[in-house]
């Protein structure tokens, strides 16, 4: 695949918004109110021996702090004010998780591919939902359902695999970690574009795709080169 090169002239620090440090509690209820997004609260991070450790208590937890608690958690997932604030009043560090597959999907790239393919739509004044920055360095673009069934045949016809590309599809039975959450000690789950009422209305997967391919695979054949 041959890549144009081109300046994007974009830095990561001016693409992130400045934070609201809400508790979990508030966020959930935003979400639910304002976005009418399903939440469910996770685990949460414990204190003790001077570091966080994950509620579930195991050592091999690979994300401390932001995972479901059991396998009833899409039965568990609420869009009702009233219940998520029942909910966190249980446990008010719990992680906010928000289940794929009912009012969104996510893609999941690499952290400099989203950055990458954020100034390319923007600049094509394409639509563009909410989209988060998470501690291990990726990034989830939210998109109309139903992407998970249309991906690879899209990034086929691109000239890609997802697979080759890095390019993941969250959707119906998987989750993802919402803002305020923290995993472990890498930090917290932030936006790169907050929810707002501009992006109200998800883009399709279509509209998307050209530009998060292009990404991840400049981002995949720089990977390679590296490597070499």
């Amino acid at each position: 695949m041959l890549f144009v090169e081109e300046t994007i002239g974009v830095t990561d620090t001016a693409h992130i918004p400045q934070q609201r440090s809400d508790l979990p509690l508030d966020s959930a209820v935003r979400y639910a109110e304002e976005r009418h997004w399903d939440v469910f609260p996770g685990t949460w991070l414990e204190a003790a021996d001077g570091r966080e450790t994950c509620s579930c208590e195991r050592t091999d937890c690979t994300v401390p702090g932001a995972h479901a608690t059991g396998p009833d958690w899409a039965a568990r997932a609420t869009g009702s004010v009233a219940a998520v604030r029942r909910l966190w009043s249980k446990q008010p560090r719990a992680s906010v998780l928000l289940p794929a597959g009912r009012t969104f999907d996510a893609l999941d790239v690499p952290e400099s591919a989203g950055f990458l393919a954020l100034a390319r739509i923007e600049r094509m004044d394409l639509t563009l939902g909410p989209v988060t920055r998470t501690p291990d360095r990726r990034m989830l673009f939210f998109v109309l359902p139903g992407a998970a069934l249309k991906v690879d045949d899209l990034v086929r016809r691109l000239g890609w695999t997802p697979e080759a590309i890095d390019l993941v599809t969250r959707g119906e039975g998987e989750y993802v970690a919402a803002p305020p959450t923290r995993i472990g000690g890498s930090g917290a789950v932030q936006w790169a574009r907050r929810p707002t009422q501009a992006n109200r209305w998800l883009p399709d997967v279509e509209e998307l795709m050209s530009p998060l391919a292009y990404a991840c695979g400049r981002e995949a054949a720089d990977e390679r080169a590296r490597r070499a």
